[in-house]
């Protein structure tokens, strides 16, 4: 007689910091300042980039208001889905997951390009190795799949390792380029309104928001949060405010370091903007280190995205979308195993796919793939914030203004202009003129009506199955 499948994550196993962690690595802090800084301080960009990002972060935090409100009786490893779905019902909770599997996968993809990009250019560098670029990314991906098979502990370990040590390089520029004055004083043009709406401002918006893609995470991994009621809420704010501060903080920091009115000159050459000015302000050891932390910085982002992805395929699985085993844990560390092995095996058929195409992975695979991701979720913010709105208004356990109406009505309409943002702006996050490639973000929402129109038998909705309540108690 066969046992019955365990379907409950592993409880009380990762702390507010712990989800933090995965946020952050999300959000790759030192591959994102070295990648957007020159294109929001630069000719496209606007002198009001600091300025943007401080609105950002202001934007995101009213949107965490009903988000925070709702993770007390709804997160789970659905993510935005369970929110979804828990106002606008089934089907809807179902395109939900079908588009951020979607997003996230492309998003994942994309990052394995850029990290056999980046490590194999490092690498040739500092050691003349010269290698086929998907060697790099396989081999990503074994350590990727490792860390998500087993217990969440050991990758929030491994997380807050390189983190560490990525932002701690970044702010050693900061403090250095603030005590030093920058390069023609200490300025605060950035912050000015007149600034923020100079130049390409929506790019620049465009830009801000992509930054703190995967703050989701705060509610996917609510079952394995230590007493997921403060936990969760409180992990969300952290997040945002970190992520705020730090983007807000360095890139003004960049602006400074150049100059406001030379830094757009600077951005001309984008690939060493960051390194060039760490070089002179901080030495040369310091720019070294930076281009081997961006590998790892990558590296953190791909195993949070991985861990993203597992946690929304096994709840898919255990609502019955996809195959009951994938929605099973692992007899004695209790992670989504099989989930993960799923993932592991999708992400390695894509990278396939990617190798085939013989397209260079960072100037022609990296933009287009993630161009698809970034519309994809997109796509869920706006949703899940019509949804924290819906279900908060027919909350009878919240009943203050500013957070069931007030604050989801502001989010909502704020992150609405994100989305047709994106798509006018398409062709800058791909890099692309060609009407076939710029049309890609059509595979987003296409996902979204085929999980629409799904109903396999006995499925459930997303986020329905009740789980055992966590025990309360302190978090770190």
């Amino acid at each position: 007689m066969t046992e019955p499948l365990s379907t409950t994550l592993k409880s009380n196993s990762v702390g507010a910091m712990g989800i933090v962690f995965f946020v952050l690595a999300f959000a790759a802090p030192l591959t994102v300042i070295i990648g957007i800084g020159p294109i929001i301080l630069g000719s496209g960009g606007s002198p009001g980039a600091p300025g943007a990002f401080v609105l950002t972060t202001v934007t995101l935090l009213v949107f965490s208001v009903g988000f925070a409100a709702m993770s007390r009786e709804h997160a789970g490893p659905g993510g935005f889905a369970v929110y979804i779905g828990k106002a606008f019902g089934f089907r809807a909770a179902n395109a939900a997951s079908f588009i951020a599997v979607v997003g996230y996968n492309s998003m994942l993809s994309a990052g394995v390009a850029l990290f056999s990009a980046t490590a194999g250019n490092t690498l040739s560098t500092s050691f003349d190795v010269d290698l086929p670029w998907w060697i790099y990314g396989l081999i990503a991906l074994g350590v990727v799949g490792l860390l998500g098979y087993g217990e969440i502990k050991l990758s929030v370990r491994v997380l807050g390792l390189l983190l560490v040590a990525e932002v701690v390089i970044v702010l050693i520029l900061d403090a250095k380029v603030l005590a030093t004055n920058g390069a023609r004083g200490i300025d605060v043009t950035g912050f000015s309104p007149s600034a923020i709406v100079q130049g390409g401002i929506g790019i620049v918006f465009l830009m801000t928001f992509a930054a703190f893609v995967g703050f989701e995470a705060t509610t996917l991994f609510a079952e394995e949060a230590k007493d997921r009621r403060r936990t969760i809420p409180r992990a969300t704010y952290l997040a945002v405010i970190l992520i705020g501060v730090f983007y807000t903080v360095s890139i003004w920091c960049l602006q400074l370091g150049w100059g406001v009115k030379q830094s757009a000159a600077a951005a001309a050459d984008p690939v060493n903007f960051v390194f060039n000015l760490t070089s002179r302000v901080v030495g040369q050891w310091s720019a070294d280190a930076m281009q081997w932390l961006v590998v790892t910085s990558i590296l953190a982002a791909l195993v949070s995205t991985h861990g993203a992805l597992s946690r929304y395929l096994f709840a898919m699985g255990r609502a019955g979308l996809l195959p009951a085993r994938i929605g099973s844990t692992h007899h004695r560390m209790k992670s989504p195993h099989l989930a993960s092995l799923a993932q592991s095996a999708v992400t390695i058929g894509l990278t396939l796919l990617m190798i085939a195409s013989g397209a260079d992975p960072l100037t022609v695979l990296y933009p287009r793939v993630m161009g698809i991701g970034s519309v994809a979720i997109l796509i869920l913010y706006v949703a899940a914030s019509l949804a924290v709105f819906v279900s908060l208004r027919r909350s009878t356990s919240e009943n203050r203004v500013w957070v069931t109406t007030i604050a989801p009505l502001v989010s909502a309409l704020a992150l609405g202009v994100m989305l047709p943002l994106a798509l006018i702006n398409y062709d800058f996050l791909t890099g692309s003129h060609n009407p076939a490639v710029n049309l890609l973000w059509v595979v987003a929402p296409l996902a979204g009506v085929v999980g629409f129109l799904i109903h396999p038998p006995g499925a459930v909705t997303i986020g329905s199955i009740e789980v055992p309540d966590l025990q309360t108690e302190d978090v770190g």
